[in-house]
């Protein structure tokens, strides 16, 4: 990411918050998007949170987010010119503790219920089972030679033949905003209030994906761990219909298996998009196993 236009990015956000030149301190910093608290001169601080390519249209997932009356920062300035966003946050402060299982569920439940989720993207059954022929397609035309990548796109046509038929009721409830990175990171509980952070790709989905998410995919896929997520969901008011089949499998191998194949495709977008250079290995390991999961998950 070009410092120099994040530089002039903040200088224009803290302008039309009425500040000078703030004193930065790195929260979180990635290769493109970052978080920094901005102590500024009246001695209050505000967060500056900035992201380009897909990451750069947070700010309208927020504002759905609000108006579904979900508990997200304020926004005191946005600024987002071509491919990049900046915004100033409330400084929400010191984190208390990691959310729980349970707190994770709970809110989870609320995120699905906004259904009026306006301009985001929609992941449905159709769009679901075009995932694996995209990756297909992506890999090959970055094949360049590697033999790995030969291997990986004969797992994503196996993912391919069996689509359809696995995509099936992917839109039985719970289906509505989805915050697509729904980890314990994302919940924020503070002393007194609890927030929901990070929806730079959030979209209208199978609530199901989100709950897939919860553990990570660090570890091996773990269906009876997830089912114990989905009942609690349901216990904290979750819909019924979670706790039913989807495409001949459970709730829990469909949602796994499902959301390791949405990751895979984000990481291929991002060889597309040319952000994986550098880091090509690392990326195409990443998206082995997630296939390779994926493809023992929906039996492919």
């Amino acid at each position: 990411m070009d410092t120099i236009e994040v530089d002039a990015l903040l200088a224009r956000l803290l302008d039309d918050l009425g500040q000078g030149p703030a004193e930065r301190e790195e929260v979180r910093v990635w290769a493109r998007s970052g978080v920094e608290r901005l102590h500024l001169a009246d001695g209050t601080s505000v967060v500056f949170k900035y992201a380009e390519g897909p990451f750069a249209a947070e700010h309208h997932a927020l504002a759905v987010a609000e108006d579904g009356g979900l508990p997200v920062p304020a926004r005191l300035a946005i600024s987002h010119p071509p491919e990049l966003l900046g915004m100033l946050l409330i400084d929400l402060g010191p984190t208390e503790r990691e959310a729980t299982d349970a707190e994770g569920a709970a809110l989870a439940v609320r995120v699905h219920a906004v259904t009026d989720t306006k301009d985001l993207p929609v992941l449905d059954e159709q769009g679901l089972a075009a995932m694996p022929e995209k990756i297909r397609t992506r890999l090959t035309r970055h094949d360049r030679g590697r033999s790995d990548l030969g291997l990986l796109t004969e797992t994503a046509h196996a993912l391919t033949k069996v689509a359809d038929a696995r995509a099936a009721r992917a839109e039985l409830a719970p289906f509505g905003l989805c915050h697509s990175e729904w980890h314990p990171t994302s919940i924020y509980v503070t002393e007194n209030e609890t927030y929901l952070l990070d929806f730079a790709r959030a979209f209208r989905g199978p609530g199901l994906l989100d709950l897939a998410s919860w553990h990570g995919t660090i570890d091996a896929p773990d269906p009876a761990k997830l089912s114990e997520l989905i009942t609690s969901y349901i216990a904290a008011g979750g819909p019924e219909e979670a706790a039913a089949g989807r495409g001949g499998l459970s709730p829990a191998r469909w949602a796994l298996g499902w959301h390791r194949v949405w990751v895979a495709d984000w990481f291929t977008q991002q060889l597309t998009i040319g952000w994986a250079e550098g880091a090509e290995d690392a990326w195409i390991s990443a998206i082995s196993r997630h296939l390779t999961e994926a493809a023992l998950l929906l039996r492919a």
